[in-house]
């Protein structure tokens, strides 16, 4: 099962929002992980019109990070007495991009952080460093909305079906394992989704095919089918790769859902009461600068529910150290 051990905080808005430090703070000490809380001040070009107020710029930037180790050390204060190893840290640059350098310097297996706070007011939308993150961080990303709850309910899992592709197949077994530890740890519900769709429906629909309605209902119903085969396979196979214990105790709900994944994944989650869905969000792997998915990035838009979302193995960030 997923375990981590070197876990990093953005604690952006964990000093006026407890929900990601809370949620750090049992990981570390379930797994037994150090943990690492950063903030980070967003530096200034010196010739900037913001740095004034008569101070030369060096000194409006010390006293930025002065105020960031404050804030970190008061933080700090509040969560004596846990018993990991905890550390904290004043980043300074742009904050996507410092904080995947920091994770890649100090191989963090885990990224939390509470959504963008200039984005709070649009409940179902990432702020930008949120979705820089995501995109882009090689390990996994949870971005917690500001009123995630103490213990989880309902977690779902997203999954993928392509055959030909065995980073899908690696990437669906990091989200089983994710989604079934986090399961095991909230003793929640575990629900397995899965979208898919009958190529060339429509063009079939169109009656410009030599295809009636009763021929192309026996074709849904065969590929239905043949994707809950699939999905009880990909199950089965995370079971007899060590894991059957786990999934028996689980005993997780298996979706399989026609429709895009860019609306049946976030309507099926809300319909579920999803309090974390636990996704993928590239589809191809070791591609320098290789952006999010539409499919993702649709799909992210429109959640109601944290994420905590996973790269396949071997991928490659395009952010230099």
């Amino acid at each position: 099962m997923k375990r981590f051990s070197n876990i990093l905080l953005v604690a952006d808005t964990a000093l006026d929002k407890p929900v990601a430090l809370r949620r750090a703070m049992a990981l570390a000490e379930v797994n037994q992980a150090a943990l690492t809380i950063v903030d980070v001040v967003e530096e200034l070009p010196e010739k900037s019109s913001k740095a004034g107020a008569g101070l030369p710029y060096t000194e409006l930037l010390d006293i930025a990070i002065s105020e960031k180790r404050r804030g970190l050390e008061r933080l700090s204060e509040t969560i004596q007495g846990i018993r990991v190893n905890v550390s904290t840290e004043v980043l300074i640059g742009k904050a996507f991009l410092e904080i995947i350098r920091k994770t890649i310097r100090d191989k963090h297996d885990l990224v939390l952080k509470c959504i963008d706070p200039k984005r709070a007011w649009q409940l179902a939308k990432f702020g930008s460093t949120d979705m820089q993150l995501m995109r882009k961080c090689p390990c996994p990303v949870w971005i917690l909305k500001g009123d995630d709850k103490p213990r989880y309910k309902s977690v779902v899992a997203a999954v993928d079906n392509d055959p030909e592709s065995a980073a899908t197949e690696a990437l669906n077994r990091q989200i089983l394992e994710l989604s079934t530890s986090l399961a095991i740890a909230e003793s929640s519900e575990l629900h397995i989704v899965h979208a898919w769709s009958l190529v060339f429906e429509s063009y079939f629909r169109s009656g410009r095919a030599s295809i009636d309605d009763a021929e192309i209902d026996a074709m849904i119903a065969g590929e239905r089918d043949a994707r809950m085969q699939w999905l009880d396979e990909l199950v089965n196979s995370f079971c007899f790769s060590g894991n059957k214990e786990a999934v028996d105790y689980i005993k997780p709900h298996l979706h399989v859902i026609k429709g895009d994944a860019r609306q049946v994944v976030p309507a099926k989650s809300k319909e579920l009461n999803a309090d974390v869905l636990v996704m993928g969000t590239v589809a191809r792997t070791g591609v320098s600068g290789l952006l999010m998915g539409n499919t993702a990035e649709s799909i992210l838009m429109n959640l109601d529910c944290s994420v905590l979302t996973v790269k396949p193995p071997g991928f490659v960030s395009p952010v230099l150290v």
